[in-house]
């Protein structure tokens, strides 16, 4: 039995397994064309595969759901214009440093909750993630979270429907994208929360996700394992002063908008944005504390 598990072991780590796996997967997937066909490169079948511990099968049916939805929800079409309100107050945003993988990071702050549509709120986290994923540098294929509970209660809270659905399209739709998420400081009644919302997460995710609290040192070296602290900014235990300008964040974004457009072959006409508000971080090119991922 030993031998049977031993053998079976070694074979999941097998980077000519892998890429037999991965062949198999192509030809279970089929023909593609169009956007389908640029989605699935060949480091898009291996996630699917990771995600599944190769199990072809079961990588061929969460990729199939995959580009059904991406089919109908079009992630790739949404603009920051179209959920631009949606950010006004730096709840989710990408911040303007990355961690020492290079990895994109999403910055989340539930406490900065603005609007009641649960559709807005989603296709609002749907175009950061695809926007964290497009300014992944080559080589990297994963993002950090970094989750700040200031002001955080339970009234501003999202419904659990919210925190299942973002899981689902997270663990379904991305899988293998985020690498680890930090939960910094919540507060004590959070813990509720989490109870009931760690059910809806599958084993792999569940151990990307890591509680830091500043008295707790084993929790700190953890996340400067991840990052630099003069990147970090204070709300997470770090040294940089780093206040989101909603109005050069949206500079930012329409002018990815521009590059994800020619990329996915879409004919937008992407006006310039600017709507005077402003609101939390990602410091403005040139004077940023830290590079913009790009």
């Amino acid at each position: 039995m030993f031998r049977l598990w031993s053998s079976s072991h070694h074979q999941d780590n097998d980077p000519l397994q892998h890429e037999v796996k991965i062949n198999e997967l192509k030809a279970a997937i089929g023909p593609l064309s169009g956007r389908s066909l640029q989605f699935c490169t060949d480091a898009c079948f291996r996630r699917y595969l990771e995600a599944r511990n190769w199990n072809v099968d079961k990588a061929k049916k969460m990729l199939e759901e995959t580009l059904k939805w991406r089919s109908t929800y079009k992630p790739e079409e949404i603009c920051w214009r179209e959920v631009a309100n949606e950010g006004e107050t730096g709840k989710v945003y990408r911040a303007s440093f990355r961690d020492r993988s290079g990895r994109t990071v999403l910055i989340l702050r539930p406490g900065m909750q603005n609007t009641v549509s649960l559709d807005n709120q989603m296709r609002h986290l749907v175009y950061l993630i695809e926007n964290a994923v497009f300014n992944l540098p080559e080589g990297q294929e994963q993002m950090a979270w970094l989750i700040d509970f200031t002001g955080w209660t339970l009234s501003t809270t999202v419904p659990v429907k919210s925190a299942r659905d973002t899981i689902n399209i997270l663990q379904n739709h991305y899988p293998e994208r985020l690498a680890v998420a930090f939960l910094y400081n919540p507060p004590r009644i959070f813990e509720a929360f989490w109870k009931i919302v760690k059910y809806f997460l599958d084993n792999k995710t569940f151990h990307k996700v890591k509680f830091v609290y500043p008295k707790n040192k084993d929790s700190v070296e953890l996340m400067k394992q991840y990052f630099d602290e003069k990147n970090l900014p204070t709300e997470f235990g770090g040294h940089a002063i780093l206040n989101y300008d909603h109005e050069e964040f949206s500079k930012i974004m329409t002018q990815d908008d521009v590059r994800s457009a020619a990329f996915w072959g879409r004919d937008d006409k992407l006006p310039h944005y600017g709507n005077g508000h402003s609101g939390a971080e990602v410091a403005p090119e040139p004077v940023c504390l830290a590079p913009v991922a790009s």
